[in-house]
């Protein structure tokens, strides 16, 4: 964390901060002494950050981002905006490209310093593949032509213990003793979600150095999902066994209604998610990011046969 505190009461908007993401996010800016706006549709999903704010530093306000009136009415007297929001669902391109270009246009018609765009990396507006790709892309351009001076996160996957990624597959690797390996071969370079936020946090500190910029977020491993499956087992003390599954039949089993992973989300996949170097990482923002193994094992003793009770007294 920074020594610091440039944004000490300095107001906030976490549009999307009721998340994964925003929530360590806002954990972040609340020790930098900031105060926050938690803007979602659901900020009541945001209340466990309450015991952690002092007096006046954290509100909730219901966000709308599409619905550009809302938007601006959330962002009013923000000296930062943060853009959060994310979907592998419908309204990709309302959720996040329009409103981020309409949160950036408010941002800067309300003087404020910083804007920050969390994208991710494989983000190219001309991706005709992937619909998530594309309005990631479309949401940089309209981000930056409104907020010239926005900062643009492209992060691999985010790990923590509270995700979404990593608890699926252990829950799976916990209870099939034979498991199917999707995109085995897929490279993917996993960021922790504290990281993010710092690396997040220090941009907002000090736009004028890291602004108007885009950077990479990924951590210092590389590891392919058949790696991943094969730590996750031994992290959680089982033998299991994992069959890589043909892309063809992979593609199938996506295209499917009900699946856990669907169309988008595999062909996202299979493209991989790691650093391209072209770009400055994560270093740039002054973050030395922390690999996956540092916490996995400790994070699997819960997926245990006995949970806590498997690990032997020193």
């Amino acid at each position: 964390m920074a020594q610091s505190k440039p944004l000490q009461n300095k107001l906030i908007v976490l549009i999307g901060g009721n998340g994964f993401i925003g929530r360590h996010l806002a954990q972040d800016l609340l020790e930098r002494g900031a105060r926050l706006r938690i803007a979602a549709r659901h900020p009541e999903k945001a209340y466990s950050l309450k015991p952690l704010a002092n007096l006046g530093q954290l509100q909730f306000a219901r966000c709308n981002v599409k619905d550009k009136a809302s938007i601006e009415a959330c962002c009013h007297g923000a000296d930062a905006v943060v853009y959060l929001v994310g979907t592998f669902g419908k309204d990709q391109l309302a959720l996040q490209a329009e409103g981020a270009g309409h949160a950036a246009a408010a941002a800067k018609a309300g003087g404020a310093q910083a804007f920050v765009y969390l994208s991710a990396i494989g983000a190219d507006a001309a991706n005709e593949q992937s619909g998530y790709a594309s309005t990631k892309g479309l949401g940089e351009q309209l981000v930056k032509q409104a907020f010239p001076g926005a900062t643009i996160m492209r992060p691999s996957v985010i790990f923590g213990q509270d995700d979404q990624f990593l608890n699926m597959f252990a829950g799976l690797v916990a209870t099939l003793p034979v498991l199917p390996v999707f995109g085995s071969e897929a490279k993917l370079q996993p960021v922790w979600v504290d990281d993010v936020a710092e690396a997040i946090g220090n941009a907002l500190s000090d736009p004028a150095t890291l602004g108007g910029k885009t950077y990479e977020l990924a951590g210092p491993e590389q590891l392919t999902m058949g790696d991943l499956h094969e730590r996750i087992a031994a992290g959680q003390d089982r033998k299991r066994s994992f069959i890589a599954v043909p892309d063809a039949i992979s593609a199938i089993f996506a295209a499917l209604p009900g699946t856990p992973m669907n169309g988008d989300q595999w062909r996202l996949l299979k493209a991989g998610s790691v650093a391209t170097g072209d770009l400055p990482g994560i270093a740039g923002l002054g973050v030395t990011a922390k690999p996956l193994g540092l916490f996995l094992d400790k994070w699997m003793v819960r997926f245990r046969k006995h949970g806590r009770f498997t690990v032997e007294a020193a």
